[in-house]
This record gives structure tokens, sequence and C-alpha cells, in this order.
């Protein structure tokens, strides 16, 4: 008998050696695989970075030398934008370009990163802070400072994030649903909640003197040719913190991109990483909204292009510097446009933004992936 069984022992050694090495060759592939995905995709993200860059050191060179420096040497310029230099020179392009170009594009930057973190946790690319409705409330709370205390030191960028924490509570408190949160409801609630804040807005202007209703209306338009170096300071400050706090949060949102029960699983705390994400995402765009007022549609279209570019999860990253070329670009367009300028921004931006919406939304009510 052992002798007969002997053969057939050593042939399913043999199978069972060639299962694992076949099997061992396909994990080594697929890690090669995925290895060379990774690299790939590192590679392109590093690349549109650069060339993201590229357009934003132009778009500031031409927000400086644009609009004329007839009167001033060329070779002033580049100290001037520094502070290094006096007179006519610093006055034109210390005190009025270089304020403006930088409010630009950090507030840009502010509304990407917002934008993208709202469409990152909720899945959806609707659920940005202006659809939903951050953006108006921090805008209500900005206008009533304006109106009634606009000495207040701080008091507009406060009052800005008093009242986009305000809508944060609001809307999660009326879209959740079974412990979690229902994105289609958060949507509806949130346009709702933004149609009450204009409603407040307007009340507003029934009882406020004709000086405030005129500082507040170039306010709403959205813009930054008001900028000053003490609100690029707000907004640098904005974005260092914002950023980091998204940093930390970045792999916690990777996790929950699977799935709140799949994220749960693996250890996530979802809901103070939704909370927390809720309201770094408030803060950035309320920031940005007291400083420049509400530039619409930026959070919206931000995510998505970096998305296409580099894919979902450096999303959230790449949003931040393709926001700050959309709002940096429309500035310049704004101000030397053929034909169109001198406009606000954000009439430019809402022009960008509005078919986007609505190409967005039909997508939608034909089943077709964002």
């Amino acid at each position: 008998m052992p002798q007969t069984h002997a053969p057939r022992t050593d042939g399913a050694r043999d199978l069972g050696r060639a299962s694992r090495d076949t099997a061992a060759e396909l994990r080594a592939a697929t890690a090669a695989r995925l290895r060379g995905a990774h690299r790939a995709g590192v590679r392109r993200a590093r690349l549109v970075v650069c060339v993201l860059v590229l357009m934003l050191l132009g778009l500031l060179a031409a927000s400086l030398l644009l609009g004329g420096v007839k009167r001033i040497p060329a070779g002033d310029v580049l100290p001037a934008a520094f502070g290094l230099r006096t007179g006519l020179a610093d006055y034109v392009i210390f005190r009025i370009r270089m304020p403006r170009a930088l409010a630009a594009l950090l507030a840009g930057a502010l509304f990407g990163l917002s934008g993208a973190l709202y469409q990152r946790l909720i899945r959806n690319p609707l659920a940005t802070p202006d659809i939903v409705g951050i953006s108006a409330g921090a805008g209500a709370g900005a206008t009533t400072m304006l109106l009634f205390a606009p000495a207040v030191p701080f008091g507009t960028s406060l009052a800005g994030l008093g009242g986009a924490f305000a809508l944060v509570a609001t809307v999660l408190a009326l879209s959740g649903r079974g412990g979690g949160v229902d994105t289609y409801r958060l949507v509806l609630v949130g346009i709702g909640l933004s149609a009450v804040c204009t409603a407040y807005v307007n009340y507003l202007f029934t009882v406020a003197g004709q000086h405030g209703i005129a500082q507040v209306m170039r306010w709403l338009v959205g813009s930054v040719n008001d900028a000053t170096w003490e609100g690029v300071s707000t907004l640098a400050g904005a974005l260092a913190v914002c950023g980091l706090c998204a940093a930390l949060l970045g792999r916690s949102l990777g996790g929950m991109a699977l799935g709140d029960q799949l994220a749960l699983g693996l250890g996530t705390r979802v809901g103070a990483v939704r909370i927390a994400t809720l309201l770094v995402g408030a803060a950035a765009a309320a920031l940005a909204t007291s400083v420049t007022g509400p530039i619409g549609f930026v959070s919206l279209i931000s995510g998505p292009i970096a998305i296409r570019l580099v894919g979902a999860d450096r999303s959230v990253a790449l949003a931040v510097p393709i926001g700050a070329v959309i709002v940096l670009g429309a500035d310049v367009l704004a101000q030397h446009g053929p034909v169109i300028s001198p406009v606000p921004t954000g009439v430019l931006t809402a022009l960008l933004g509005a078919p986007y919406f609505v190409w967005l939304i039909l997508r939608r009510r034909q089943g077709a992936p964002a």
C-alpha cells in the first residue's frame, strides 16, 4: 500500500507547491501594478502642482504689472512688491495691487479647500458650503456686523464664523437620520436655510442707513477691490490653520470614503471626524467670505476639477491651488478683460460656476456619476 500511495502524495505536494507559487506570483504582480500605479499617480500630481504653481506666478505677475506701470521703473516693481520702495511704486504696487492679488489667491485657496472637504466627507458634489448655506450663514453674520458695529476689531470675521457654525449645527440637526446624515436632505435643508439667511439680510437693508447699505452691497457681490494687508493676514492665518486641520483629517476621510460602517470597523471615529470636517470647512469658507464677500461657485468647481486631474485621494490638497488659480484668474480678467472689465470678481466666478451647477444637476437626474 505505501508503495502505491507514494506517487499520489508526491503529485499532490507538487500540485500544492505549484498553486502556492502561482498565488505568490499573482500577489507579486498585483503589488507591482499597485506600486506602479502609485508612482504614476505621484508623478502626475507633481506635474499638476508644478503647472498650477507656474500659473499662479504668471497670474501674480499679471496682477502686478497690468494696468499701467509707465511712471514706475521696471526695476522697482519687484522690490516694491515686498515693500522696499517708497512713493508712487510703494502706493501702487505694495498698498493696492499686492494685497489685492494675495487676497484673491488666499481666498480662492480657502474656498477650494472648504468645498473639497465637504464633497469628500459627504460624497456628493453638490454639498459645498455655498450650496448648503454655510456661506450664506457667514454672510448673514458678517452683514450684521458691517451694518451695526463696523468698527469692532475682527468683528466681521468673528461674526462670519459665528454665522457659519450656527448653520452647520442647524443643518446637521435637521438632516440627521438613523444616527447618520442623509446627504440629499442635507443639500435641501442647506438650500432652504440659505434662503432664510438671504431673507434676513434683505430685512436688515430695510432698517439700515444708506451708507451702511452701500457698503454691504459692494461686499455682497464678492470682490477683492478693497483688499488690505489686514485682510491678507486674516486669510493667511486661516489657510495655515485650516490646511493643517485638513491634513490631520485626511487619513480618516480616506477611510470614510469606503462608507461609515467600514470606517467604524477600521477604528475611525466617524461622528467626531464628520463634525470636525464640517467645522473646518465652515471656518475656511466663513473667513474667506468675511474678507472678500461671498465669491460663489469656487468651492463647487475646485474639487471636481482636482478629482479629474489626480483622483479622489489627492483631491482635497489639489483643490487648494486650483481654487487660488480660479479666483486670481477671475480677478485679473475682471480688472483687465476686454469688454467686460471692470466688474466684481464674484460676477465672473458666478458666470463660470452657474452653468456647471446646472450641468451637474442634469447629470445627476440622468443617473450619471458625478
